[in-house]
Formats: C-alpha cells, structure tokens, sequence
C-alpha cells in the first residue's frame, strides 16, 4: 500500500445504541483498515461500542442521535466531516444513514457509502415510525454513491424493489474471527453456572428477544423436543422487549424446568462451546453473524429457510432448514440432530470449512477496500 492511500480518510457513522451486527462490522472494518488509513467513528456516546473503538486506538466523536428529525446531528457530522478532511463517509442504520448522508452532501464530501443490514421495511417499530423512517431513507437515498448489502437477497430488493442501479449496489457477506470462533474452544463452566447436567443435550438461541428472532415458535417446539429428549435443556440468550412474555409462555408450555433464559452476554464463544446445537428459528434477518460463528465452530445449525441464512446453510450439507412458523418442522429437525450425533458432526465439520472459504474477515474488510477504491480512482 503507498503512502498516497494512507492519507484517505474514513468516517463511520452508526448510532451505535446496542453492539448488534452492524457495530460489529464497523468495527471489524475500523480494526482492519486503521492502519492503511485515517479511520474515525462517529457514534452516541457512552456505549459499548465506542468503548470498545476506543479500546483499539480509533478516533471517536460523540454524537447524539436519539432524535429523529434534529439538525444537531447533522450539524456535527458536517463539522467532522470538513475538520478531519473525510474524503469517505460510510453510515448504517436508519438514523445514522439520514444524518451522514444530509450532513455529507452539506460538507461536499466525495464519497458516501452506506452499508444496507436490513430494508426499514422490517424494522420492529410501529407504522407511523415506520413511514418517517421510508421516507427519510428515498429522500436521502439520492446522495449514496455505493450501497454495500450483505446478501444477493437484499441486492436484488434495491435494484428491483428501489430502483437503484445495479452498479451502484454491491454486495458483501459478512466476516467473521475465524481464528477466534473454532472448534478447538474448550467448555467452560458455564454448565455449572446455569446447573445443566453435563450430559444433557443442549440446545442454544442467541438473539434479541423481538418478533424477528422468532423464539416463541421455538417454545412451541419444546414440549415435543422434551417429550422425544427427556434430558434436553434449552439455554436462551439476549434480551429484548419479548423476554417476560417468552417466560410466560415457557410457564403455560409447562417447560420452565428445561429453560434457561441467560440475559445479554458477552461471551458468546464460551456459549456457542457449550451447547450442542444452535436453532435460529428467525422470520427477518439479513446476514446473522450467529450462524457463522456456530458455523465455525463445527457446530450444527438448524435456521429457518429465509432471506439472508439460505446464503449461508445448505440444508442437508452443513445445517438443517426449515419453513418459518412451523414449530412441527422445527421439532422434528431438533430431534433427529439430537438423536444422530454422526450426521450432527458431518454437518458441523462441513459448516467449518465453508465459514473459512466464504465468511472470513479478511475477505469482507478486502472487498469493502476495493469499494472505497474504485469511487477514489473515479475521481
């Protein structure tokens, strides 16, 4: 890389509220390109992510996005633009897309990338919400120079669904640590900590607790799954607005013996060690890094078949699909990996070497580069 290349600058903005898949990958990206080019963040203050950025080293502006239609956000982000030079503006998320690319045009900024994790069409917020949220995104979609998605499901939502050109969407899967998620992780004391027999199956669901994630259809299938399994225990993980009525529902289920619901945790690699199979019986998603950390893990899968995951799980090859809201379907795939242990490890073995093939982040921050490249060498 010559020198010329490490003078662009990169901003990021993304309001950073919860560390959810889009912080994450603002963070891979800022870890990977640091030291090639100027990176700063620009993020609500007093989070974990911006404790984390700062963690690396990476230049963090506070910036208040709470509001919805507020100027102040704007303002600031047109002031870090023009004080650091940015010649690359790069935004996620609804409230973070509208402010950087308003406050990019005002500033001239060269560039404006925005990374599409998921349509607002499949936010969980309530219709009036929704509507300001469509229309602050078509009016200000206008000033994106490249969209990255991160599926060829949601690529082909902008250019037929939008009418953005195809030229103009990229697509990029997201990455994960390889290094750091493999089979070779060791259980911990988690099973101890939860009081799950060492012995007993257990079944893993990582997730925030909204009616994306689809968890209830889970609950549904446990009466089966623990009538077939006796000793299965089920770990939940995340939390959510859904959480106390999923308790409820566990308590009506008469399953709340076998349930444990853990909260938001951040060691996620110790769970993933712990537990024997992960269910994702999601009905949205865009790209879930869950899946190909369990994946990497040599871990078997069972997803549901929808938008985003079937790029990730050949079902039968390395996971199981299943339709979504068929908690039949879902108990009856749970009992067979339970029960066929060989095909469990086949599956998981075979998930491993597809996640090092396709979903490193190596590959994900390498082709991010050649996106910010092209629109620099177009000038």
């Amino acid at each position: 890389m010559n020198n010329a290349l490490k003078k662009i600058s990169i901003l990021f903005v993304i309001d950073g509220v919860e560390f959810g898949g889009g912080e994450r990958v603002f963070f891979q990206l800022a870890d990977g390109l640091k030291d090639r080019y100027k990176v700063f963040v620009a993020t609500m203050p007093g989070r974990f992510f911006e404790r984390e950025l700062r963690g690396l080293g990476i230049k963090v502006f506070s910036v208040d996005m709470k509001r919805r239609l507020s100027l102040k956000p704007i303002n600031r982000i047109r002031e870090i633009i023009r004080n650091n030079e940015i010649d690359i503006l790069h935004s996620q998320g609804a409230r973070a897309d509208f402010f950087a690319r308003i406050a990019g045009r005002k500033a001239n900024v060269p560039h404006i990338v925005c990374t599409v994790a998921m349509p607002v069409e499949g936010f969980d917020v309530g219709p009036l919400r929704k509507m300001v949220y469509r229309f602050t995104d078509w009016f200000s979609e206008r000033y994106v120079d490249r969209f990255i998605v991160v599926s060829d499901s949601l690529k082909r939502a902008l250019i037929e669904g939008r009418g953005i050109v195809a030229q103009g969407v990229i697509r990029i899967y997201n990455g994960i640590e390889v290094d750091q998620f493999h089979p070779g992780i060791q259980r911990n004391n988690l099973r101890a900590e939860f009081k799950i027999p060492t012995d007993a199956p257990l079944i893993g669901a990582i997730g925030r607790m909204v009616w994306q994630k689809g968890f209830k259809y889970l609950l549904d299938a446990a009466p089966e799954i623990v009538r077939a399994v006796p000793d299965v225990r089920f770990l939940f993980v995340g939390d959510g607005p859904l959480k106390d009525k999923l308790k409820e529902k566990s308590e009506k289920l008469k399953v709340t013996d076998r349930l444990i619901f853990a909260g938001f945790r951040t060691d996620i690699k110790a769970i993933l060690s712990t537990i024997d199979l992960l269910v994702v019986p999601s009905l949205l998603e865009g790209f879930p890094m869950v899946t190909l950390e369990a994946m990497a893990m040599a871990k078997p899968v069972i997803a549901t078949n929808i938008d985003g995951i079937t790029e990730q799980i050949i079902t039968g090859q390395d996971g199981i699909l299943v339709p979504p809201k068929d908690n039949g379907a879902l108990a009856r795939a749970i009992i067979k990996v339970l029960n066929d242990r060989e095909s469990a490890k086949r599956m998981g073995l075979a998930a491993r070497e597809k996640v090092e093939k396709h979903f490193s982040i190596e590959k994900m921050v390498n082709e991010t580069e050649k996106v910010y490249l092209s629109l620099i060498k177009s000038n």
